[in-house]
């Protein structure tokens, strides 16, 4: 599937980029997991060559978790749609809410747990990235994790909507499937950013 445009509408900066791990988390990842997402864990080395690559060019990296509650309903809706969560999945203090060990934060990268799809709704992240590399210097995300479509594609609208620019990597980020991931990178490289491949992006780095 052809994703660039003809035009690209703006041009990779590595001094200006962030990048956004989304998600990647035991219970999403480990094959019997909860809400195990199998084309995570086949992207997964991909998401850690860009992880890689991200830290030797001086990259900043951040990750997301999605966490939720066994005292209260956090995310009372998600819970109304998807009713395994009720009991189970990415609860606070388990080990199915850390991220995996293949990408493992390093000491000082900023873990940031939000109960929403989006990781910017009611987080500090737009504080983040406005000043990780100085005030106001990155204007750039870069989009891996898991789920292609709910949490990735909420956080790149998000992203979006605050005037940042989105590289979206195809082939680094874990859909339920292949049609609904298919169709978010059809939606991203439309209108919202630019969609890449993991050795396009690396060879811009």
């Amino acid at each position: 599937m052809e994703h660039e445009k003809t035009l690209l509408p703006w041009e990779f900066d590595k001094s200006k980029a962030v990048l956004l791990v989304i998600d990647m988390q035991n219970d999403f990842v480990n094959e019997g997991a909860v809400m195990e997402v199998p084309m995570a864990r086949e992207h997964l080395p991909n998401m850690k060559r860009l992880v890689e690559g991200c830290r030797k060019n001086d990259i900043p990296v951040i990750y997301t978790r999605h966490v939720l509650y066994d005292h209260m309903a956090v995310s009372p809706l998600e819970v109304a749609y998807n009713p395994s969560l009720i009991t189970e999945g990415m609860r606070a203090n388990t080990p199915g809410v850390e991220i995996v060990e293949d990408l493992s934060p390093q000491p000082g990268e900023i873990v940031i747990s939000k109960h929403r799809y989006d990781a910017f709704y009611n987080t500090e992240m737009e504080t983040i990235i406005k000043n990780i590399r100085g005030m106001h210097v990155a204007d750039t995300v870069i989009i891996i994790g898991t789920v292609t479509s709910v949490c990735c594609e909420s956080t790149a609208r998000s992203a979006f909507n605050r005037d940042l620019k989105v590289a979206f990597i195809s082939d680094a980020c874990g859909g339920f499937d292949k049609q609904s991931h298919d169709a978010t990178l059809s939606t991203i490289a439309k209108v919202f950013g630019r969609v890449m491949r993991t050795d396009e992006l690396l060879k811009q780095m």
